[in-house]
């Protein structure tokens, strides 16, 4: 008919003539403001922020960034590879070593915080972060959302910012050179940007003697010990070389701990068990998830 009529004016003819439905604008979501711990080190605020931090001249990495809650005081930055256990077990341990343990840590559901699948039935329902902090009495606190956490969320985009363009005049370009310039990027940030806590103490505490941080920070399964006190770990057959009596051991509980560098010890009640490696079986194709593709290659 020669008419030029717009995309909108037509949506609403139809709208008026009952032959288009209008979809009803999505309610904004209004989140509430909490507000801030009373003391520092009541509260720290962990998270991983995968971003190109040295741009075009070195690697895609994960910087995890811990932030008090009542200061926003920064406590710890590191660069890795990705957001794994053993990366987030190496900086909780660095940052207990400088400030002492928190109270509580409030961190995403990633799957190193907590067991998402539902339907598991058997284990102690943390995952292996989740049982080291329990064991050094630090409550472990998963966000429902982005905007739960904000605080650390909003210093991740500042640290995109002003961190990127710090290191690129310094001419950082891996990560190693990186986490030792942090330190001194975060003198300055913390020297300016923090606010004063309501309470004055500091709400950290000092390592028990018993608390030995290199043991807890490792990944632990229990294990029964067969008739011939043999047991299996990660496809591979340890026989364990004991003075006692075989009978003694026999269907003993014993504690598997293995380290960062693969490293593997056994214990039983608290006594360290000699062993040999009596056989290792090949390992299948392995599933990993994509964050950790270009770990793993």
């Amino acid at each position: 008919y020669g008419l030029h009529l717009s995309t909108e004016t037509v949506r609403q003819l139809m709208i008026a003539a009952d032959l288009w439905q209008p979809k009803r604008p999505a309610r904004p979501v209004v989140h509430q403001m909490r507000e801030r711990r009373a003391s520092l080190g009541e509260l720290v605020q962990i998270d991983g922020s995968p971003h190109a931090w040295f741009e075009d001249r070195g690697p895609h990495c994960t910087l995890l960034v811990y932030i008090d809650d009542a200061t926003g005081r920064l406590g710890h930055l590191q660069f890795v590879a990705s957001e794994t256990t053993w990366a987030y077990m190496e900086a909780t341990a660095a940052y207990i070593q400088a400030h002492g343990k928190p109270v509580a840590c409030y961190s995403d559901k990633h799957s190193v915080f907590r067991v998402s699948a539902s339907e598991a039935t058997g284990g102690s329902g943390l995952t292996q972060f989740g049982r080291a902090l329990h064991e050094l009495d630090i409550t472990l606190i998963c966000a429902n959302s982005p905007q739960a956490k904000g605080r650390v969320e909003r210093v991740n985009q500042t640290l995109q910012d002003r961190l990127v363009k710090e290191m690129r005049l310094q001419g950082i370009d891996d990560m190693a050179a990186g986490n030792r310039f942090l330190p001194t990027f975060m003198l300055p940030f913390n020297a300016n940007f923090p606010v004063p806590p309501r309470d004055a103490p500091d709400a950290h505490r000092a390592l028990l003697p018993t608390e030995d941080l290199a043991r807890i920070f490792t990944l632990q399964e229990t294990r029964v010990l067969s008739k011939n006190l043999s047991l299996q770990y990660d496809k591979v057959l340890y026989q364990i070389q004991s003075p006692r009596p075989d009978y003694a051991l026999r269907r003993a509980r014993v504690l598997v701990c293995e380290d960062r560098q693969g490293h593997i010890r056994i214990e039983y009640k608290g006594q360290i068990l000699p062993y040999t490696v009596l056989q290792r079986q090949t390992h299948q194709a392995e599933v990993v998830p994509a964050k950790l593709l270009d770990t793993v290659l």
